[in-house]
């Protein structure tokens, strides 16, 4: 019986382990091996012409302009777009859990939807939403006696759109989870404030933020390492243009792989841009383990 005890809890958990390490960690290990080496389609279709180059393609892929350009895209994604979704997720959430009529409760599903709806549709929607001649967008400006905006067709300006669309797509998810942390909160907190005369942002400040900690930690972190990924309205809107103003570090990834065939220098960059996600979250556990100890 004590022995059958031991190897219960590992025969509960071999189909997980042997499941993760045929579908995760030996993908994994391959793409390590895969970046590198200068595997292309020939080497795919004969393994004889797969040379090992060492860290040769990490160097090339660190030194082409193009995957840098691709950083600092990535990188204004992140600064923008993350604490765009947090406080409009925060605000969004916060404005439904105080309503009490069903109409809050729709708008819940209003919020949500985007966030499941196919991108390829969403983007046929939102291409016309920009379009420089015919777009509602360009359209209400014009109206209102300002000049077009070339929303997708200027380097800088595209960012921001992309940013916009991925931001209105992204609220939903993360309302969710802040919603869930916000009905979490015990009610007698709130009515204690109430009877010492504590005023609705002190409420705000004072009890419904601090509680929500590690729910806002959490959609932080989640949604941080989901912008580092930044790929498939860059994809279908635009495909990294114009003039690479809008590629990703992840699209970057996609176009040498699965366009360029460039096999090892792809699986190269992603083990670049997996480092750095690595890196960003284990800085902002640092700093939220640090910021709990004060």
């Amino acid at each position: 019986m004590k022995g059958s005890s031991k190897i219960a809890p590992y025969v509960f958990i071999g189909p997980t382990l042997l499941l993760l390490s045929i579908f995760s960690l030996l993908p994994i290990a391959v793409a390590l091996y895969i970046s590198l080496t200068d595997m292309d389609l020939a080497g795919l279709a004969d393994y004889a012409n797969i040379s090992f180059v060492g860290i040769k393609n990490y160097m090339d892929v660190l030194g082409d302009p193009v995957f840098l350009v691709a950083l600092r895209n990535t990188l204004v994604y992140v600064v923008v777009g993350v604490p765009l979704i947090i406080m409009f997720s925060l605000g969004v959430a916060l404005l439904i859990n105080y309503g009490r009529s069903k109409l809050f409760k729709t708008f819940r599903i209003i919020y949500y939807l985007p966030s499941v709806t196919n991108i390829v549709a969403v983007a046929v929607v939102w291409s016309y939403l920009y379009n420089p001649g015919i777009g509602l967008f360009n359209y209400v400006l014009t109206t209102l006696g300002f000049d077009r905006v070339p929303w997708l067709t200027d380097p800088t300006i595209a960012k921001f759109s992309l940013i916009l669309m991925a931001l209105w797509r992204g609220i939903g998810l993360n309302m969710i989870i802040f919603i869930a942390a916000l009905q979490g909160i015990d009610r007698s907190y709130y009515e204690a404030a109430a009877i010492d005369g504590a005023s609705a942002w002190q409420r705000l400040t004072r009890i419904t933020l601090p509680l929500m900690r590690f729910a806002i930690f959490f959609v932080s972190i989640t949604t941080m390492i989901g912008w580092l990924q930044f790929f498939e309205e860059p994809l279908v809107m635009t495909e990294g243009g114009p003039l690479n103003g809008t590629v990703s570090a992840a699209l970057f990834i996609y176009q040498n792989g699965f366009q360029y065939s460039h096999f090892g220098y792809a699986a190269a960059g992603s083990f670049i841009l997996f480092f750095i996600i690595i890196a960003v979250t284990l800085l902002q556990l640092r700093l939220q383990r640090k910021q709990n100890e004060e």
